[in-house]
């Protein structure tokens, strides 16, 4: 119970400061539109087809980046206001502090993946699959915005203002969603760029959403190997946050 009252407070604070929600869709939006106009021409008569499909799956995880990145800012907000602090003096286990905070971060990135899909229906993107598809983009989804809640909590316990932490984050979040197969096919790609894209996560996360949408055909082994990665990263996440957390606690 006491997760879902966190969890409660934390949605209160997004919708009443929707300018997060706002400005954390504005930017993929613009590139779903841009990249569409002017990359769509310019890849016209190659394999791609609609590029607005193509680069859709990289966006909707570049919407679980910023918005779980916009997550770790509500930290800063918190202890300026002293309810953070107040969480922490109370009786409330520190899992339940951390969860509450992750899946806040998890349900606005589906809220956002979406508004992003509703859009993308404007551009003739067309979905298909069923069911099952469909469970296993949102288990992908929840899995990277899991991860990445957790990651950008423990980050915000690390550095000591929020444009300290937005330049980090940035730093973080746009090398790697480069270097993944989210804005142009990566099959001609050779040498060290092709490594770095092969052993980003997220580069399986994106393929997988993105045969899955289209309608092609997905390995089961790559699909597994993609679930359970994202599974220990999300271990992780949460651990890095927990040990951070208990530190802060400690001062």
């Amino acid at each position: 119970m006491t997760v879902f009252t966190i969890l409660w407070k934390n949605i209160k604070w997004r919708f009443h400061n929707k300018l997060t929600i706002i400005i954390t869709l504005t930017q993929p939006v613009l590139w779903l539109i841009l990249y569409s106009a002017v990359a769509g021409q310019t890849l016209q008569g190659t394999e791609i087809g609609n590029y607005t499909a193509f680069i859709l799956p990289g966006l909707m995880v570049l919407v679980s980046f910023s918005v779980c990145s916009s997550s770790g800012i509500m930290n800063y907000m918190l202890k300026a206001e002293g309810s953070f602090y107040r969480i922490l003096i109370a009786p409330v286990q520190r899992t339940s502090v951390i969860l509450g905070q992750i899946l806040e971060g998890v349900l606005c990135t589906f809220l956002e993946v979406g508004l992003m899909g509703l859009i993308s229906l404007f551009f003739s993107v067309r979905f298909h699959t069923g069911i099952s598809g469909f469970c296993i983009i949102l288990l992908l989804i929840f899995l990277t915005a899991f991860f990445m809640s957790g990651i950008c909590y423990g980050i915000s316990l690390i550095l000591p203002n929020e444009m300290v932490y937005e330049s980090v984050m940035n730093a973080i979040v746009l090398p790697v969603f480069f270097l993944s197969s989210a804005l142009f096919p990566v099959d001609r790609i050779t040498g060290i760029l092709k490594i770095l894209v092969s052993v980003n996560p997220f580069t399986h996360v994106i393929n997988s959403i993105r045969s899955i949408l289209l309608g092609k055909a997905v390995s089961g082994r790559e699909l597994v190997f993609t679930i359970c990665l994202l599974l220990l990263m999300g271990g992780l996440g949460f651990c890095f946050a927990a040990v951070r957390l208990n530190r802060e606690t400690d001062l």
